[in-house]
């Protein structure tokens, strides 16, 4: 096993070996790191749910009833009232005939993607898509067309183009919502219109925008004020403003039926805990119905954070969300950056290669709605001193 050795050794040389950080509490404003308090802005805990007391309760309630391991994958004897429930939750919270749960995002993606395309599919994927959505791609053995990010004209060159190719029975566009490193959202008005032009599926990835985005946080096509559900395939997570675990993929309801049958992670995997579906279900109902306080407050912090990095000089690229890049550029000055602000207690690791191209590490802050003032204020205060 000595090659392996000597791959990790290539990879400390390059400052690319990763080596995690060992949590010790529930996530919120402050983490406990080696029994240490740090300001936490690597969560993407958005709304600070994930140790809300309803969404607990409806867990240990759970526990109780089923027991904590589903036993199977759903198609042989995984299946529990639970997760029926979550779906038609998710679908009614959505807007859509139907839903479909998985067990991650990744899972997700690289589930849907093989399912609904194959070598006669062309599919027009943004640059900056996440890597889930590249692997599905890859599994898929699609006829990949990679658009500029956010490029309007490149994307509708593409379809152009792809009008002249032979033996293509579909085509799909995919984008992220909102983009996980650069923190900006997709025009998904004006892509959806390309989509209806040029007959393509869209597939949005809405991981990043589920809670978010949007009056109810029901993510980017409530943002947008898309009322078209119908023609959109809308993956999400639970993992992330909703504070729990867990995926899922909505939309019309053979597609859905569809997926059932077709996608190899969701078939072969043991389902989600009936205890994490239960949690999502309360979690739902919290976003939709008592998190606009939150929200705001999200919102707030946000614009607060943004500001003052930009009154200092940073580079925050095209960030509009509460995901903040702050743009370093070389690996060792990303490192050294991340470094100091642990030393600080502030825990915002540096984000390197493959994660984002050579020459553009960055520091990538999440701001949620449990951030205060004071922890905004020194971070910046930290950020003040390495410029």
């Amino acid at each position: 096993m000595q090659e392996f050795g000597e791959e990790l050794e290539q990879l400390k040389k390059k400052n690319l070996l990763r080596k995690p950080a060992c949590v010790e509490s529930s996530h919120g404003s402050k983490i406990s790191i080696n029994r240490q308090i740090y300001i936490d802005f690597s969560s993407n805990d958005y709304l600070g749910l994930s140790g809300h007391p309803q969404i607990v309760h409806a867990a240990i309630q759970a526990l109780k009833n089923f027991g904590l391991g589903s036993g199977a994958s759903r198609l042989l004897s995984g299946t529990f009232s639970s997760h029926k429930n979550l779906e038609e939750r998710i679908s009614k919270f959505k807007r859509t005939e139907a839903a479909l749960v998985f067990n991650t995002g990744y899972a997700a993606n690289t589930g849907v993607l093989p399912a609904i395309a194959d070598s006669e599919t062309v599919i027009f994927s943004d640059e900056l898509n996440h890597a889930s959505i590249i692997d599905g791609i890859r599994l898929s053995r699609a006829k990949i067309k990679i658009y500029r990010h956010n490029d309007l004209d490149h994307l509708e060159m593409l379809m152009k183009k792809s009008l002249s190719l032979k033996n293509i029975r579909r085509r799909l566009t995919i984008t992220d919502t909102v983009f996980s490193m650069d923190g900006d959202i997709a025009p998904l008005h004006e892509i959806l219109s390309l989509c209806e032009i040029y007959d393509s599926l869209l597939m949005i990835d809405d991981a990043h925008g589920t809670g978010v985005l949007g009056k109810a946080g029901r993510g980017g096509l409530e943002h947008f004020d898309i009322k078209k559900t119908g023609h959109v395939i809308q993956m999400g997570t639970l993992s992330k403003a909703l504070g729990c675990f867990g995926a899922f993929v909505a939309g019309p309801k053979d597609l859905i039926h569809l997926l059932a049958n077709k996608a190899r992670s969701f078939m072969y995997s043991t389902s989600l805990p009936p205890a994490i579906a239960e949690a999502c279900i309360q979690a739902i109902d919290l976003v939709e119905f008592d998190s606009a306080d939150r929200r705001r407050t999200l919102w707030n912090n946000r614009q607060m954070l943004f500001d003052g990095l930009n009154s200092i000089g940073y580079d925050t690229l095209s960030s509009n969300t509460p995901i903040i890049p702050v743009l370093i550029g070389k690996i060792k000055d990303s490192l050294k950056a991340g470094q100091t602000l642990y030393k600080e207690k502030i825990f915002a690791p540096a984000i390197r290669p493959p994660t984002v191209p050579e020459g553009k590490c960055r520091i990538r802050l999440s701001v949620t709605a449990a951030h205060t003032r004071h922890d905004i204020d020194s971070f910046l205060d930290v950020m003040r001193k390495l410029k």
